[in-house]
């Protein structure tokens, strides 16, 4: 990870424009390609970020002007950062990606995969197991299934889903989806919880939301029957 704090401009143009005037802020770039614009103001959220994958360019060393960009769709999304003075700019090791994403699984997201993975069709009617930790460049998602269509199905799981959960997902689904034999893969992001902003997101992003009872999965006990009214 990267940390840079300069006095700095910052640009956004794409699916909007925004510009950040000239001050003090810190710049992280992580090693999967995201890069977030932090003010000492506005608690945990950055003013101005961008998810991998991204490409990362910059003019000298020190950087003068960092340029991110993505390409979203038909179009690019660009973030320039217009450096005036660099302040500090270190970079340290933080492992690997595979690291992290083993250390991030609690105990109850484990037990919760073991589970999903010996029975697919709770994230899904018709969904059979093909791989658990499927690989991707950026880290393994959890389960990769193929419902009754054979169309593949990649599926994230957590014990409370909100919104860097979706972000995890789609950010593995753009990496899947580079295989052209993949290129049809869908998400499914299945929780204990999933938080309502979560949901939201998940459903603009055509990622479907699944709640599973772990009491359930266990067998201790019926999954509850609903009955609606003709």
């Amino acid at each position: 990870m990267r940390l840079i704090v300069a006095r700095c401009e910052v640009r956004y143009s794409g699916r909007l424009d925004a510009l950040l005037p000239e001050a003090l802020r810190l710049i992280v770039v992580k090693a999967d390609g995201s890069v977030l614009v932090h003010a000492d103001a506005g608690g945990y959220k950055p003013l101005n970020w961008m998810t991998p994958p991204t490409v990362i360019e910059e003019d000298s060393s020190p950087p003068t002007e960092i340029v991110v960009r993505k390409r979203a769709g038909a179009s690019e999304d660009r973030l320039e950062i217009t450096i005036a003075e660099v302040l500090s700019d270190v970079t340290h090791d933080m492992g690997s990606p595979d690291d992290d994403a083993a250390l991030s699984k609690d105990g109850v997201e484990a037990h919760l995969q073991e589970l999903l993975a010996d029975q697919p069709r709770w994230c899904g009617e018709g969904l059979r197991l093909v791989r658990r930790e499927w690989p991707t460049d950026i880290g393994p998602v959890d389960l990769m299934c193929r419902d009754a269509e054979e169309e593949w199905v990649a599926v994230e799981i957590k014990r409370v889903a909100g919104i860097d959960a979706v972000e995890q997902l789609t950010r593995y689904l753009e990496r899947i989806r580079l295989d052209p034999a993949l290129a049809s893969c869908r998400g499914v992001l299945a929780a204990q919880t999933i938080k309502p902003q979560a949901r939201v997101l998940a459903d603009s992003r055509g990622i479907a939301c699944v709640e599973v009872d772990l009491a359930v999965l266990r067998g201790e006990r019926e999954p509850d029957l609903r009955l609606f009214a003709a």
